[in-house]
């Protein structure tokens, strides 16, 4: 069988699958079965691929996924979250936009906790965008900064999501972590800098409101117990790493300590929230072991039919830039953010990407960033990106998805240009590691 015919049968068998409503890892082990049986003689060819894809749940680094979730869940089920929102918002006083920087700072801490940006839209849109509303914001202050919140939870530790990847990937954990930390306080500066510029364009479009005046010392108070305590921990483990003190996977270990003790400090940990952060964390981390198996198993049989190496030397054969082809595969992933979730992309596309990326010369630490933020960018992808329904889902009623397309090209925009300044300036995501 040549090589492409190998490539149809893994990806149709794939893709077939889904569509008539097979989840996605389920679809994935029932290929990845097909193309044992075709290409590795049958049942032993089966059960030596389970073997192999059974080693790779094994794996330590894969270690940090359901503590990183765990510190998320837990973060969101005692409240601590919602004490750092509000504390943020009366921190702010008049500040035209506020709840717009508010849906920034305080959304991204959550999203980047939780690891999935379909929930932590789903829930900033039914927290912020009624109360933006009922305080007379227009839509696109309201909408537009939850839809970016997300670029930046991806690529600014602890993200789960980014751990997810470097396992699949087989790169190392930490260093893409820590790459991520310069490109995200870019990302957050531009989206400060676009809600500035709406604000200062169309004042009406977050109409200012009285605010209960405070005094510097209730100020300082309020940063102290309900801000610093929460944001520390978050800084204490980034630090650590950075600093070379802990794996990414004790430094994981640390922060769900970390919140868990917080917890009981403000005397929010009950028996309840420590049960649904525990089922929460669960599912997702069970869903994240079946991507993986999936994905390890799935490689394999591209690597045994011939189909990676025959898809590798055909699309190296053309005279193409290794930049052009960066952009191909760029619009690869934006195209299918519009029909699939992100660990789902990533289990398609790593086992092919990865491979391709490291025959055009390209540092894979640098590739796996540029890759989290296409992920991102394609999720709110017009006219079929998922976070734009999910949006649609919590959002008032007379909102239309031309409202949400309109409010989510700014944000976009801004993941867009770092990208470029990315590919442009390299060393933005490689000088941290680097050292």
């Amino acid at each position: 069988m040549e090589w492409y015919e190998a490539l149809i049968l893994l990806l149709g068998s794939i893709i077939g699958l889904m569509a008539i409503g097979m989840p996605v890892a389920l679809a994935f082990l029932a290929a990845n079965i097909v193309g044992a049986w075709v290409f590795m003689g049958g049942e032993r060819g089966i059960s030596a691929l389970l073997n192999n894809g059974l080693g790779s749940l094994t794996s330590f680094a894969l270690v940090p996924i359901p503590l990183f979730l765990l510190m998320g869940e837990i973060f969101f089920h005692t409240g601590l979250g919602a004490r750092m929102f509000n504390a943020i918002d009366r921190l702010m006083g008049k500040l035209p936009g506020r709840l717009s920087y508010v849906t920034v700072l305080g959304g991204t801490g959550f999203s980047t906790l939780s690891g999935s940006s379909m929930g932590s839209t789903a829930l900033l849109g039914s927290l912020m965008v009624p109360e933006m509303s009922r305080r007379g914001y227009k839509k696109h202050m309201s909408i537009g900064p939850i839809l970016g919140t997300g670029g930046l939870a991806i690529i600014i530790p602890p993200s789960a999501l980014a751990v997810l990847l470097a396992t699949l990937a087989r790169i190392d954990v930490g260093a893409l972590l820590i790459a991520g930390i310069i490109p995200g306080l870019i990302l957050a500066s531009f989206y400060i800098v676009t809600i500035w510029l709406q604000t200062r364009l169309d004042p009406d479009a977050a109409p200012a409101y009285e605010v209960e005046p405070m005094a510097l010392s209730r100020k300082l108070a309020l940063m102290a117990r309900d801000i610093i305590p929460m944001l520390s921990v978050m800084v204490i483990i980034v630090v650590m790493m950075v600093g070379g003190v802990v794996t990414p996977s004790e430094a994981a270990a640390f922060g769900a300590l970390g919140v868990l003790i917080l917890a009981v400090i403000f005397r929010c940990l009950t028996w309840e929230a420590v049960k649904k952060s525990v089922v929460g964390a669960l599912r997702v981390t069970l869903m994240a072991y079946l991507i993986v198996f999936g994905s390890a198993t799935f490689s394999q049989l591209l690597a045994f039919s011939g189909a990676s190496r025959g898809l590798i030397n055909w699309a190296t054969s053309y005279d193409l830039a290794p930049i052009a082809m960066l952009c191909v595969m760029f619009g690869v992933l934006l195209l299918l953010g519009m029909f699939m979730e992100q660990i789902s992309m990533m289990l398609l596309t790593v086992p092919i990407f990865f491979p391709l990326a490291q025959s055009l010369g390209f540092d894979l630490i640098w590739f796996g960033l540029i890759m989290l933020l296409a992920l991102e960018i394609s999720f709110t992808t017009p006219p079929f990106g998922l976070l734009l329904f999910v949006m649609k889902g919590v959002a008032p009623p007379d909102t239309t998805m031309r409202d949400i397309y309109m409010s989510a090209f700014p944000f976009m925009g801004c993941s867009l240009l770092l990208v470029v300044l990315l590919v442009v300036f390299p060393q933005l995501a490689l000088w941290l590691p680097g050292l």
